[in-house]
Order: C-alpha cells, then sequence, then structure tokens
C-alpha cells in the first residue's frame, strides 16, 4: 500500500464527548459484489482500528464500540485487489462514528455517499456548507497545480502565483471557521475548527477566550481536555517565559540538557528525516549556523523520527550537513520534548537567548537571519 494513503487511514484525529457506546453502520452501494471489500479504518482510545466486511448485493456492515464521535475512513476494494494494494486514488470517503444506527447509500461510488440516522454526521453537513465556498477555492488550486505540467511547476512565478491563490483561499477559510465557532459553542465541529485555525505556535492570549467561549460540554470532552493541555504547553513555552528544561540522549547515547547550553543564544529545532518541509529548511538553518556560530550561538535539533530509525536520522544528519548537537529518544510524536513544547506540527522551533528565555519562535528563511542579526552583534 501507498505509504502515505497508509497514514491517511491510520491517523484521522478521535474526538471524545459524552456519547460512548457502540455504533452500527450499514452501507448500500448498488449491486457491488464479491470480490469487492469494504473497510472502515478509525481510532479508539488510542489505538488503530482496520475493519474490513464483504459486500452483497450492494450491502455491507460494521459495529463496534467508541470512546465518542469518532472520524473515520470508509474505503472500498471495488476489484477485491486487498487493502494493501489501495492507494490515495481508491474510493474513500469520511465519516463520523458515534452511539447511532448509521446508514450510508449511493448508486454506485462512497464518494457520494449520502449518511442518514447521525445526529453529528447531520452536523457536519452544517459544518462543510458553511466552508464550502474557500474549501472549492483550495481544492481547485491544488487540483490545477497538480495536473499542471512539470516544467510549468517548477516556474518560480508560477508557483508563487497559484500559492497566493492558495493562501487567500486558507485566509477566507479561517474567516468562515472563526463565524462558524462563534454561531455553534457546542458543536462538535466548532472544537475541530479551533484546532485547524490556531496553527502553531499557539498564541493563547488569541485562542484561549474562544476556546472558553465553547460549551463546557465540548471544553470537557476528551478532545477539549487535550486542547486545554496544548495551551497551557503553548502558555508554558510562549515568549518571555524561561524555556522548560529537559534531556535526550545524543547521536552517541549520551544526556544532553537543554540547560547545558547557558550562555548562548540557542535556536531549539524540531524536525526529523521523513519531514520534507524540515530537510527543505535545513539548507538556511546550516547557513544561519555559520554566519553566527562564532558570535555565541548555536543549534540544538530534536529529532521526532520513529523507533527503530535511528540509522535513517543519522543519514539525514550527514546529508542535510548538520553539524550541530543532535538529540532524539525516537518516539516519533510521542518525543517527550516536543510534548513539552506543545509541538503538533514540524519543523517548529524556538530562539532562546543566553539567561534561557524564549525570545522568538517559528522563525523561517530570512525571517531567522534577521532576527540573528538584531540580536547578536
Amino acid at each position: 500500500m501507498n505509504k502515505l494513503f497508509l497514514s491517511l487511514l491510520l491517523t484521522a484525529p478521535a474526538f471524545a464527548f459524552a456519547q460512548q457506546g457502540e455504533f452500527k453502520l450499514n452501507g448500500k452501494l448498488g449491486t457491488l459484489n464479491a470480490p469487492a471489500k469494504a473497510y472502515l479504518t478509525y481510532i479508539n482510545e488510542g489505538a488503530p482500528v482496520i475493519d474490513s466486511a464483504i459486500i452483497s448485493k450492494g450491502s455491507f456492515a460494521f459495529s463496534g464500540k467508541v470512546n465518542g464521535p469518532t472520524m473515520a475512513r470508509i474505503i472500498i476494494d471495488h476489484k477485491g485487489v486487498g487493502l494493501q494494494q489501495l492507494d490515495r486514488s481508491a474510493d474513500n470517503a469520511i465519516v463520523y462514528l458515534e452511539a447511532a444506527n448509521i446508514s450510508i447509500a449511493s448508486k454506485d461510488s462512497v464518494k457520494n455517499v449520502t449518511v442518514t440516522g447521525s445526529k453529528l454526521n447531520d452536523e457536519n453537513k452544517v459544518y462543510l456548507k458553511a466552508i464550502e465556498a474557500p474549501l472549492s477555492v483550495m481544492k481547485a488550486v491544488d487540483a490545477e497545480f497538480t495536473s499542471s505540467p512539470e516544467e510549468k511547476q517548477k516556474d518560480e512565478a508560477y508557483r508563487n502565483a497559484m500559492g497566493a491563490r492558495f493562501e487567500k483561499a486558507e485566509e477566507d477559510m479561517k474567516v468562515v471557521q472563526r463565524a462558524y465557532i462563534k454561531a455553534n459553542p457546542n458543536s462538535f465541529f466548532s472544537l475541530l475548527a479551533l484546532r485547524e485555525v490556531t496553527g502553531q505556535p499557539i498564541n493563547v492570549a488569541e485562542v484561549e477566550p474562544v476556546f472558553k467561549g465553547l460549551s463546557e460540554d465540548v471544553r470537557n470532552s476528551q478532545a477539549g481536555l487535550d486542547f486545554a493541555k496544548q495551551i497551557d504547553a503553548a502558555r508554558s513555552t510562549s515568549v518571555g517565559v524561561t524555556a522548560p528544561d529537559f534531556t535526550q540522549n545524543d547521536v552517541n547515547d549520551k544526556p544532553v540538557s537543554l540547560s547545558s547550553f547557558r550562555g548562548k543564544y540557542v535556536l531549539l529545532d524540531f524536525w526529523a528525516s521523513w519531514c520534507a518541509p524540515c530537510r527543505h529548511e535545513n539548507p538556511n538553518v546550516v547557513a544561519a549556523y555559520n554566519k553566527f556560530k562564532d558570535k555565541g550561538f548555536t543549534v540544538l535539533g530534536v529529532s521526532l523520527d520513529r523507533p527503530g530509525s535511528k540509522e535513517a536520522w543519522l543519514g539525514a544528519i550527514q546529508k542535510d550537513g548538520l553539524t550541530w548537537t543532535q538529540v532524539s529518544d525516537l518516539k516519533y510524536w510521542d518525543n517527550e520534548a516536543a510534548q513539552l513544547y506543545g509541538v503538533k506540527a514540524i519543523p517548529q522551533n524556538f530562539l532562546i537567548d543566553p539567561a534561557g528565555k524564549i525570545v522568538a519562535a517559528n522563525l523561517r528563511g530570512e525571517e531567522l537571519h534577521a532576527k540573528l542579526a538584531e540580536l547578536i552583534k
């Protein structure tokens, strides 16, 4: 199976409210028959679930227990080739599971299903309608760029123009999402929208009042409690506070603490060998390091590489020319330093002054060089 598609199947975030219990999902797709199969993938209580069902005369069924509303993906294997052979082009759709009898139906493709019997999926229709306009623009721009010739994709002017169109649609989307949140404080999708518009790092002063404006049920859900923890982590890593200390092993399995770099400006850089945007940004960090390393500046890299992938981590360090100290516990997104700093997306960085205080965050490109030039004379 295409690894990216597998990632999409298994990393759909799970959101838990009070409605825990058993779901039943009945499907009808025309007159489709074996060897066609249906697959249902979701995450329940932190564990990935992959279920399958035979399709007979277009009908199939799933059942199970969920810890509240949970986003799931239905994949239809029309030819019965097996889940491992499917990729992102496979017939698939998102459905939300809850303690209810949920029905989905379509004449041909699961991409065109109608969902009934579920208040949560009805609510999803309202939310999707609210964001329909900017979302359609984003999809159109992405489709236009992806289908354009490779030479055109490499043209800087074309890339910039397409990027500007996409960013404008993204900003329009955020305006719509903020309006939805304000108008629907008891909605599961208001929490989802808030997570999307928040970005990284979290601006506590802006985000916390909005979060507190959500209903008590939403805030006390598992998803709400998890988001509250992210806000707390952001509060403890905001500009002006002392950077939380931690210790992890370096490439030679020797413990290194952040506090051991006191007396220097330190760019605490969260990245990973598998992260394409991180690898794209690495040359800029290398240039900044070489420019300021003799003026009291260094970098401490923290890798979110997966368990058992130390060789990939070391290979990326060598290939990208990262000559500064690198540490990792090889726990992927459960990296303890990343958890401490509320890191939910990479690349992400924090600039720390010689006294150990955070003076900036998420510096990219020329912005990093400009900030270092401003601070380091």
